[in-house]
């Protein structure tokens, strides 16, 4: 069997320093990840699983080493080591400010699983030995204020009902009485949102046919409002 090339793989230098490699691994992941590679899915998958494989040993001085003395290393556990972990924990902060979803990844870690809660991304996978993984990743803001003031507009929890996007979104009082026009932002498209003058806390604001326009499925978007005093 051909032993892989994982410096070519991640395209840098036998030399590389730490920093090289994980930067190198993080654009790699955001170029082949299939929401940006439509139609091609399925070769975007597999380019996934070999950078991974490159990074979990370049990434680990202890495999790197290895690696570099006799062309082979062992795989399969990209969390075990606290280097590669927190390069694969930036990777999914970046899925998450450029929108792009995590489910592919079930075919990529066996037992892996995502969920979001107020704040953050939380993901599992189950390893050999039972090990599980835990790890939370901040949520970037997903709305664009075009005022300006997108630092008190952020969508606290994202989850889908049936075929609808439902989203909360915390706003100021000031904002919620004069009413503000946003971005929303999914899967590297974008629509113009208004919230109505006078909303009140507890109230959605439903945008029908929303999700067809974001990523081609049928469904509404629905924005749960929380006026905050």
């Amino acid at each position: 069997m051909t032993k892989k090339d994982y410096y070519e793989i991640l395209g840098i230098d036998r030399n590389a320093e730490e920093n090289t490699i994980k930067k190198a691994y993080r654009d790699l992941a955001m170029k082949y990840h299939p929401d940006r590679n439509l139609g091609r899915e399925k070769e975007a998958n597999e380019k996934f699983k070999e950078i991974n494989e490159a990074y979990e040993v370049l990434g680990d001085p202890k495999k790197r080493k290895q690696y570099d003395m006799f062309g082979t290393a062992a795989t399969g556990d990209i969390f075990g080591s606290p280097f590669t972990r927190s390069g694969f924990e930036e990777v999914m902060g970046d899925f998450g400010r450029g929108g792009l979803r995590f489910d592919f990844l079930k075919g990529i870690f066996d037992g892996f699983e995502f969920s979001s809660g107020p704040g953050r991304m939380e993901f599992r996978t189950q390893r050999p030995g039972g090990r599980v993984f835990h790890g939370h990743i901040p949520l970037e803001d997903m709305l664009g204020d075009i005022f300006g003031t997108a630092t008190e507009s952020a969508f606290e929890q994202q989850r889908r009902v049936n075929n609808d996007i439902h989203e909360q979104l915390t706003i100021s009082g000031e904002k919620a009485g004069r009413g503000v026009k946003m971005e929303y932002k999914r899967r590297g498209r974008k629509i113009e949102i208004t919230i109505p003058p006078g909303v009140k806390t507890g109230e959605k604001v439903r945008y029908k046919g929303a999700r067809l326009k974001l990523d081609g499925q049928p469904g509404d978007l629905y924005v749960h409002v929380t006026v905050k005093d």
